[in-house]
């Protein structure tokens, strides 16, 4: 089996089976503020377009690039579709041509000839454009997990696929927190490291977990070459961004677990695996290049700024033209108003009035009443300024999703009044109905705590008030406080409440009482 890296999440896997294409993705993402780095333009894109299966993980714009699928892969090819709740991927893919679909069903394996498949995908609001997924690939010669972005809460479950001889997964940031929030430098300094501890503490969980002896850190982090997003690159010109990259990742992690042997993996990285021995080759960039790209990182960079501005002058000129304030009002105002009566769930959880700044429009969605208007001085729990091309846009092109467009675009500033808020991140991710349905009916279902566990002194309900992770697997307690290990959520024990977001109580008691808090 072969392996070569196509830039960010993108591989290549060739196998005794037929060659799979995972990924690939050459343009920039959100608006023009996301690009692969290293650069991977200069890749054999029509070779390596040229596979049998076509597997996209999930929709977000830096693993689902149009541009790249519509050019340059063929429109035959098999498509292995994750098994999500709602159809947008599958609508996604169909307009690009692309009609050769197997509908994969969750955890079940998929034979061709020698090749084994399977496709573990993840459902629920937080996950990805509602959705996120990982790929399984055995041939009989090797056995591989490309983990992706998605964070699996049942690795035992995944992992009776086979012990992976090689992993390939996520360990960089793909968030805008806490960069574009209105806070003091100090604070956002603060919590960039704190974010970035998270997500060095998650890969290590799935690391030592998944135990493969070879590891290849992948799926980010991203160049921002606009001017005013230059600065978040990285750790950040001033300690406040969360984008660890491949060599400060290798560097810790050859610490903490040095009985892990971990690898560059960039476009161009050719990974061969046969008879249980890997090896590794660069065929993009020399090993000089590659030294210089991490510890020359801020020249490296700059180049790439200076030669990529016509490609995001070209994206700001693709934008739909800005719309009148009254009209933009009116056309958010009927889209957005029979969502929110049908979310009763995420009304209740947002709880008050959160304020949009859009150009020469200022407007406040009511959450409790279901209500879009003009902004009259009430007082809000969250407030955002947004460029009103990138609204005009997202209404001409009805994107469901703003996390996977605007948010993730970085080209926006929020502010808020108390902890963060999932259920109305989870709105603005799911602006359709089958969406609001969907995550409806998701957040009923969490409800049930019937099942319980024994932690330390503690019983607990045994799933996650939050992505109802095992939390007699991933939980932990100290001075009271329980954090679960997947995505580093808090709740204070004694009062059942969360300390991360607003809502989501956890059910727990003394061992030795009678008593139950939640």
């Amino acid at each position: 089996m072969r392996i070569t890296g196509l830039g960010h999440a993108g591989m290549f896997i060739e196998t005794a089976g037929g060659s799979i294409l995972c990924d690939p993705v050459v343009k920039s993402s959100f608006y023009g503020s996301w690009f692969v780095f290293p650069d991977n333009r200069a890749l054999d894109w029509e070779r390596f377009t040229d596979a049998d299966f076509l597997y996209i993980s999930h929709r977000h714009r830096d693993h689902f690039d149009p541009w790249l699928l519509q050019n340059h892969v063929r429109k035959d090819i098999e498509v292995l579709l994750p098994d999500y709740p709602t159809d947008d991927l599958e609508q996604d893919l169909r307009k690009l041509g692309f009609d050769n679909i197997t509908y994969t069903r969750a955890g079940e394996v998929i034979e061709r000839g020698p090749l084994r498949m399977m496709i573990t995908p993840l459902r629920a609001p937080s996950d990805g454009p509602i959705g996120d997924s990982s790929l399984s690939v055995d041939d009989g010669t090797a056995s591989i997990l490309n983990q992706n972005d998605s964070h699996p809460l049942d690795l035992e479950k995944l992992l009776d696929f086979g012990k992976p001889e090689a992993y390939f997964t996520q360990f960089s940031g793909a968030i805008w927190w806490p960069m574009v929030y209105d806070l003091p430098h100090e604070a956002k300094v603060n919590f960039a490291h704190l974010k970035r501890e998270a997500q060095h503490k998650r890969a290590m969980f799935y690391i030592e977990r998944v135990d493969a002896p070879h590891v290849y850190p992948m799926a980010g982090p991203p160049m921002f070459l606009r001017d005013e997003l230059f600065r978040y690159n990285g750790l950040g010109e001033h300690d406040d961004s969360i984008f660890t990259d491949q060599a400060q990742f290798l560097a810790r992690m050859k610490q903490e677990a040095p009985q892990y042997i971990g690898h560059v993996f960039i476009p161009g990285t050719a990974v061969t695996i046969e008879g249980g021995e890997q090896t590794v080759e660069q065929t993009l960039y020399t090993e000089a290049e590659i030294e210089r790209m991490f510890s020359d990182k801020w020249g490296y960079l700059e180049e790439q700024r200076a030669t990529r501005q016509e490609e995001i002058r070209a994206e700001e000129a693709s934008r739909a033209e800005v719309m009148p304030p009254a009209e933009m009002l009116a056309a958010l105002k009927e889209w957005w108003e029979p969502l929110l009566r049908r979310a009763r769930t995420i009304r209740n959880g947002v709880g008050g009035n959160v304020r949009f700044r859009i150009g020469d429009l200022d407007m406040v969605v009511d959450f409790p009443k279901a209500k879009v208007r003009e902004y009259a001085g009430e007082e809000c729990l969250y407030w955002y300024t947004i460029p009103a091309d990138l609204v005009s846009t997202n209404i001409a092109e009805h994107e469901i999703d703003w996390s996977n467009s605007i948010f993730l675009s970085m080209q926006f500033e929020v502010g808020r009044s108390g902890k963060f808020n999932e259920f109305l991140t989870t709105f603005l991710k799911c602006l359709s109905r089958d969406r609001i349905e969907y995550v409806e009916n998701w957040y009923a279902e969490q409800t049930d705590v019937t099942e319980e566990v024994q932690l330390d002194d503690w019983v607990i309900q045994r799933r996650c008030p939050h992505l109802r992770a095992d939390l007699s697997k991933t939980g932990k307690i100290e001075d009271g406080v329980l954090t679960c290990s997947l995505h580093d959520w808090k709740w204070d024990l004694a009062s059942g409440r969360c300390l991360t977001s607003q809502g989501h109580p956890i059910s727990a008691s003394r061992a030795d009482a009678s008593v139950t808090v939640s």
